[in-house]
């Protein structure tokens, strides 16, 4: 059964500590998880502390996976990467802990991650560019060695609008729904994090997860390139409903994109049989997503920009409920 419980918002100082570790506890004995207990508390208390000392507000703690393959993530705003641990600290020095105070925090913790990578059995942070998650799979006891090695990732697919594509052509997506490209946004960036910490932590358990890790990162660039979010952005300020976007793509890449329709009704009928955390699409999202991917797609096969239409109201169908189905309830 997959946990996606809502995350603990932390505020500053030791408190927020304290409140991280009783959480975590309490979520890990609530799944009949007491095997991981000691080491997922050990580990989120590095964790957040060093979010509190180096990162930037919000801080959120959440546990996400299954019950056989729990795990523990803390974001906070801060691009900053944690630096990986060089040793192994003396655990014997911290067996007994009080975060009463600001000097016992520091004290106790704070001090790398060492502790982390001897509690977990695969830990690393994940770089988005609304920040940081730092996130850990807990191990049933402390390691006598130096621990599972930490594991950056995300750093380099962070807007990359500096690359020249190839057989450059500019795409227009005309009538865009504000409120619908940014939820598109979202789940899409929810997604491509959730399927390469799959890769990192449980490859052996899903073994699709690297192949789509890679998929999203290569076919995700309209999403996430910096003049669209731009242009999202003065619409939103302005109060307008809708966007005019221009994407600049290569014609091969925007031709694959195909293969992204594809893979986002992969993760829904995932996320139905509940091997995915996010939750399937509902018509309208479907409709959206759909019609915005395959305007790349046919504009890059020599067609005109279709402006978007709302589809009827409460859809009962997948992709293509709107006006455009004829167009766009394919691609090839």
């Amino acid at each position: 059964m997959p946990l996606n419980r809502p995350a603990l918002s932390l505020g500053a100082g030791p408190r927020g500590v304290q409140d991280a570790r009783r959480w975590v506890v309490d979520t890990f004995r609530d799944m009949g998880r007491d095997d991981l207990v000691e080491c997922a508390e050990m580990a989120v208390s590095e964790v957040v502390t060093n979010a509190l000392l180096h990162g930037a507000p919000p801080i959120q703690v959440r546990v996400r996976g299954t019950r056989e393959h729990p795990r523990v993530e803390v974001s906070d705003g801060s691009q900053e990467a944690p630096s990986l641990p060089t040793g192994a600290p003396d655990l014997a020095s911290i067996d007994d802990f009080d975060l009463e105070g600001l000097d016992d925090m520091l004290l106790t913790f704070g001090r790398g991650l060492s502790i982390v990578a001897r509690a977990s059995d695969a830990w690393g942070a994940d770089i988005e560019e609304e920040g940081k998650t730092v996130w850990f799979t807990p191990a049933s006891g402390f390691s006598e060695e130096d621990g599972a090695p930490g594991i950056i990732t995300g750093a380099a697919t962070i807007d990359a609008t500096g690359e020249q594509a190839a057989d450059p052509v500019k795409f227009h997506l005309l009538g865009v729904p504000v409120r619908d490209y940014v939820s598109f946004h979202n789940h899409f960036r929810e997604l491509r994090r959730e399927v390469r910490l799959l890769a990192m932590a449980n490859e052996a358990d899903y073994p699709l997860a690297r192949d789509l890790a890679d998929v999203f990162a290569h076919l995700g660039r309209p999403l996430t390139l910096g003049s669209v979010r731009e242009e999202i952005d003065r619409a939103q300020d302005a109060g307008r409903d809708t966007a005019d976007l221009e994407v600049l793509m290569g014609r091969a890449e925007a031709r694959e994109v195909a293969r992204f329709v594809e893979l986002l009704a992969l993760t829904d009928a995932f996320a139905r049989e509940e091997r995915m955390l996010a939750l399937a699409r509902n018509a309208r999202q479907v409709a959206f997503q759909t019609w915005f991917l395959s305007e790349l797609v046919h504009q890059a096969d020599g067609l005109d920009p279709e402006r978007w239409s709302e589809p009827p109201a409460a859809p009962t169908t997948s992709a293509g409920s709107h006006s455009s189905a004829a167009r766009h309830s394919s691609v090839s």
